[in-house]
C-alpha cells in the first residue's frame, strides 16, 4: 500500500539545518498495524505527516496505493487526504461549537454529501464507538475517552484505507485509552490499515511490527514475536535502568 524510498526532511531553525529524517525506505502492507516509536524529536511526527500528505519530503519518493505522492498538486493531494486517509489526534481537534454528531458530519460536508446521508451516516459511527446517546452534545460537555472516540467515527466516516494516530492515547486516563485501543484494533481487524505513533510501550505492543527512529533515521525494525522485546528494550533505553 505504501511505499518510502530515501525519504528525507531537513528544517532551518534559526542558524541550524535539522534533519528531521534521513533516508527513510520502508514498505507499509495494505491492513498492516504498524506502531512508529523512538525519543522526542526522533521524527516520529515529521514521518507520520509525510505519510498523510501534510507534508512533502526533500529528498526521496512516497508511493501510496501506487500513485507517487511527490506528483500530485494540491487539489489531488486535498482529495487524497479527503478520501484516502484518516487522522486522529492526541488533542482531538474537535470544532468546538459543533455538536459530536455534527463534527462527525464535518468532514462529508466538504465532500458533498447530502444532508440526509451524513446524518445518517455519522449516526452509524457513532453507534459503532458506543457513543450514539451523546450525539447531541459539545466537546466540552464530553470526557477525554468520548471525545477521542468522537475525533475517531469522524476519521472513519468517509472509510478511508489509510488510519494515520498520533499519540491517539496521550491524554487519556488508563481505562479510555483500553476504550480508544479496542476501537482501533477493531478498525483494523476490518482491513483498515492502522499506523500509530507512541510513546507507550503498551500501544506499541498491540502493533503487528514496530518501526524504531532515533535521529530521523530508522534504528530497528522488528515483528511477531519480538515485539514486545523490543518495546521493552527501549523503554529501558529511554528510561535509564
Amino acid at each position: 500500500m505504501i511505499r518510502l524510498s530515501g525519504i528525507s526532511r531537513t528544517y532551518q531553525v534559526g542558524d541550524e539545518l535539522v534533519h528531521a529524517l534521513a533516508d527513510v525506505t520502508e514498505e507499509i502492507d495494505a491492513g498492516e498495524h504498524l506502531a512508529i516509536m523512538g525519543p522526542s524529536g526522533s521524527g516520529k511526527s515529521t514521518l507520520l505527516h509525510i505519510l498523510g500528505c501534510l507534508d512533502r519530503p526533500d529528498a526521496g519518493t512516497y508511493e501510496l496505493l501506487g500513485r507517487e505522492v511527490g506528483k500530485l498538486d494540491e487539489t489531488e493531494l486535498s482529495l487524497v487526504r479527503r478520501h484516502t486517509i484518516g487522522f486522529v489526534f492526541q488533542f482531538f481537534h474537535l470544532v468546538p461549537r459543533l455538536t459530536a454528531l455534527e463534527n462527525v458530519e464535518l468532514p462529508m460536508v466538504f465532500a458533498g454529501l447530502e444532508r440526509s446521508e451524513r446524518h445518517e451516516r455519522a449516526m452509524g459511527r457513532l453507534q459503532a464507538v458506543g457513543l450514539e446517546l451523546r450525539a447531541d452534545h459539545r466537546p466540552d460537555q464530553l470526557s477525554g475517552g468520548e471525545r477521542q472516540r468522537v475525533a475517531l467515527a469522524r476519521a472513519t466516516v468517509l472509510e478511508p484505507k489509510l488510519l494515520l494516530a498520533d499519540e491517539p492515547t496521550g491524554n487519556l486516563d488508563a481505562a479510555s485509552g483500553r476504550q480508544v485501543l479496542a476501537l482501533l484494533r477493531e478498525l483494523n481487524a476490518t482491513g483498515l490499515t492502522l499506523v500509530v505513533v507512541t510513546h507507550d510501550p503498551a500501544v506499541a505492543r498491540r502493533a503487528r511490527r514496530v518501526l524504531v527512529l532515533r535521529d530521523g533515521l530508522v534504528f530497528q525494525r522488528v515483528d511477531g514475536a519480538h515485539v514486545h522485546e523490543a518495546v521493552e528494550a527501549l523503554s529501558r533505553d529511554e528510561n535509564g535502568p
